[in-house]
Parts: structure tokens; C-alpha cells; sequence
């Protein structure tokens, strides 16, 4: 007769094996997860998977009406017992992996591996023998005088486990200790109320859970390491960029500058302050994480036109219509995209390039626009390799913006000609 904790029992190995393969197809479809954290929770959610199929059946079968079902009951009860146990010499491997030791070189490895073999053997021993556990002909369960053997030596396994995180905790994250300590304490408290519970198979649905716990522990510490690495990688690109000015605008501006000594000197004593300005603003950017006030972006974006417009005298005309500057952007933002309509807008043989600056507040953030008179920018258009560099730097822009602000960007072309690009920077929430 089934009694309300066989229902119960029933309920947890579902819930446990649906948390399992849930799991287990998690770990093949991430992809924010490295190639050894990837392949461990393959195995591991594969043995458990099977370790809660195989209890599951155990004790669907143990309440088949028929004769000679205790054999199946048998073979299922091995088989639980054995995958559980694998599960641990498994953690083992993966916390000195993520400790960043080799396991074949640590004790606990070999420790564990020798236990796990020593319980396979007493299982094996088991179905020989009534002195551990035995099922009866009739499909009963009983435990014999030896029964605390078989927990025995999976406890001391776990102790291993303690000891491994205790010993190389401080090679661990608090993500990753706080994953650790949830798969081994969950499952041990389960243990201890199941030993004072007879016959409620708490542990089951302990262990998977706290698998659950574990694997989105680590998936959130590696999607945050992910994100990190891409932030320093965007900002590692946006340095190249700074750093690799062109040089074309460089030596326009030096040679400008040449000239204007002999014709004019207090424009050149004036175009020398705003270039020294341009390559400090430019460098003093590289430094800075994060976002910066729109006000010290535009404060270098004067800076950058000013110089430009001495270049191109009477071929360059900036308005600015800026009336609401109270927002964060990311540095070296505007003033690349401000770049580019400078180099594909001024040509002498075309009509003098104008480029309208402007911000506004809309409903849920705020938004920039910067609009040009030139012959247009076709965003993907092949290029010569030596005009490359502002397009790399649009793209890292976009990308910066997604990353640090949640922003975006969009290149469009304008209603009367020339090109019209939007940045959108939503309220931080």
C-alpha cells in the first residue's frame, strides 16, 4: 500500500530529475561559461540525471504487484547508490580545478578516487551478502547490521570536499565558495534529517537543488568574469584607437600650424593650446572607466572642432544646440563620431560642411544627435584600408555604450542629404 511519504518520495525524485535535466540542457546550450566548466557540469548532471532515473525506477518497482520484481529493485538501488557516490570524487576534481590546481596532483584526488572504488566494492559485496542491506523475495527493503558502512564512506568523502575548499579558499571567488558550501551543506542537512526520518528520501531532491544552486552560482561568476573581460577589452580597443591618431590630422594640424606662425602668431600660440588640450583631453580619457558627464565630452568635442576649424577655414560651420546636458556617457563617445563627419564632410570641391550638435530629454532618457551636410556616410560600405580606423570606432562606440549605459547608436541618412547619427542613453535604473 502506498502511504502519503511514498507519494512524497515520489514527488521529490520527479521535481529532482526535472531540476536535472533542466540542468543538464542548460550546461550543453550556455554559452557564457568556460570549455572545463562546460564539460563538468555535462558529467555531472549526466551521473545525476541518472542517479534520480535510477531512483525514481527503484522505487516505482519496489511497489509493482508481481513476482519476482525484486531483482529489478536490486539492480536500480545499485545503481542509485553508485552514481550519488560518483558525484562527489566529480566535485572534487572541479573545486581544485577552479582553485587553478591540478587534481593529479593533489591528495584529495587520489583520496577520493580510493574511496569511490572502496564503495563500489562494498556494493558489489552487498548484493552477495545480507550484512549491509538485502531485498527480500517477497520486494521488501531491509538494512542489516552493517548498514552504516555504505554511509560511511560517502561521508568521509564529502569531508574531503570540505577540506579541499577550506584548504584552497582563498584561490576561490565568494561566488564560487558560496557555491561549494551550498552543494555540500544542502545535501548534508538533508542527510542528517532523513537519518531522524526514516523512509522520507529527502536527500534526493537536496542534492539536485543544490547542484541547481551551484551550477547558476558559477554561471553568474563566469558571466560576470565575461563581462569584465569584455569591458577591459573594449576599453583596450578604444586606447589603440587614441593612441594610434590619425596621422593625416596630426601632421594637417602641425602644418597648419607652421603657417599660421608666420601669418598669424596669436592663432598659432592659439591653435597649439587647443591641440595640447585635444591630446591631453585624449590621453586623460584612456584612464577613465565608465561613464563621464556629457560635459567634459563635449568640452573636448569644442576642443577637437576648433582646431579643425582653422584647418578648414570657411569650409566648416558647427552649431550647437545643447540644452540639457545632466546625463553620464561613456568617455571618447561623441568626439570619434564628430571625427568622422569631419573627414567624410569637408571637401573643397563640395559646399562648406555644417554639423549640428544637439541633445535633448526624452521620455526615458536622453539623446544625442549629431547631423552633418556631407556626402552621406553608407554605414556598410567597403573601404580603403587606411580609412578604416572611424568605422572600427563606431562599432567599439556601439558597443561601449551597450555595455557601460545600455545605450545605443543609429546611423541614418539625412531627410535633405548628409548623414544623422543618434546616441540614446536611457535613465540609469
Amino acid at each position: 500500500m502506498i502511504t502519503i511519504i511514498d507519494l512524497v518520495n515520489y514527488g521529490f525524485a520527479a521535481v529532482g530529475l526535472t531540476v536535472a535535466i533542466m540542468s543538464l540542457f542548460l550546461s550543453f546550450t550556455t554559452t557564457y561559461i568556460s570549455r572545463q566548466s562546460k564539460l563538468f557540469f555535462k558529467i555531472f548532471f549526466s551521473v545525476m540525471t541518472a542517479y534520480i532515473t535510477a531512483d525514481l525506477l527503484e522505487q516505482i518497482f519496489f511497489y509493482i504487484p508481481g513476482d519476482n520484481l525484486a531483482v529489478f529493485t536490486r539492480i536500480f538501488l545499485f545503481f542509485e547508490s553508485l552514481f550519488s557516490a560518483f558525484l562527489l570524487p566529480l566535485l572534487t576534481v572541479y573545486i581544485l580545478q577552479s582553485s587553478h590546481k591540478k587534481a593529479i596532483r593533489q591528495p584529495e584526488f587520489y583520496v577520493n578516487t580510493l574511496l569511490l572504488f572502496v564503495y563500489t566494492i562494498i556494493l558489489i559485496f552487498t548484493q552477495f551478502t545480507n550484512n549491509i542491506y538485502y531485498i527480500t523475495e517477497d520486494n521488501l527493503y531491509h538494512r542489516g547490521p552493517m548498514y552504516p558502512l555504505l554511509l560511511l564512506v560517502p561521508a568521509i568523502m564529502m569531508v574531503v570536499n570540505f577540506i579541499s575548499l577550506i584548504r584552497f579558499r582563498k584561490f576561490l571567488n565568494k561566488k564560487q565558495k558560496a557555491a561549494f558550501y551550498c552543494y555540500l551543506l544542502i545535501p548534508l542537512a538533508c542527510m542528517l534529517v532523513q537519518m531522524k526520518f526514516y523512509g522520507l528520501m529527502l536527500v534526493v531532491i537536496g542534492t539536485s537543488v543544490s547542484a541547481m544552486i551551484l551550477f547558476m552560482f558559477i554561471l553568474n561568476d563566469q558571466l560576470d568574469q565575461y563581462m569584465k573581460q569584455r569591458e577591459e577589452n573594449l576599453e583596450a580597443q578604444a586606447s589603440i584607437l587614441v593612441l594610434q591618431m590619425r596621422p593625416h590630422f596630426i601632421y594637417n594640424t602641425m602644418t597648419s600650424i607652421y603657417y599660421l606662425c608666420e601669418q598669424d602668431p596669436q592663432k598659432a600660440m592659439k591653435t597649439i593650446d587647443d591641440f595640447t588640450n585635444y591630446l591631453r583631453k585624449n590621453f586623460s580619457a584612456v584612464a577613465k572607466r565608465g561613464t563621464i558627464p556629457f560635459s567634459e565630452e563635449l568640452s573636448h568635442v569644442r576642443t577637437y572642432l576648433e582646431i579643425e576649424k582653422t584647418r578648414f577655414e570657411g569650409n566648416l560651420f558647427v552649431d550647437f544646440d545643447i540644452p540639457y546636458t545632466a546625463f553620464r556617457i561613456p568617455p571618447l563617445t561623441l568626439q570619434p563620431i564628430v571625427e568622422n563627419s569631419v573627414k567624410y564632410g569637408v571637401d573643397p570641391e563640395l559646399n562648406p560642411l555644417h554639423i549640428t550638435i544637439s541633445t535633448r530629454e526624452v521620455g526615458s532618457g536622453s539623446e544625442i544627435t549629431v547631423s552633418d551636410t556631407g556626402p552621406g556616410f553608407p554605414e556598410n560600405q567597403e573601404y580603403e584600408k587606411d580609412d578604416r580606423e572611424p568605422h572600427i570606432a563606431l562599432n567599439n562606440i556601439r558597443e561601449r555604450l551597450t555595455l557601460l549605459c545600455d545605450g545605443t547608436l543609429t546611423i541614418t541618412p539625412g531627410e535633405e542629404g548628409g548623414t544623422v547619427v543618434k546616441i540614446f542613453i536611457p535613465y540609469k535604473k
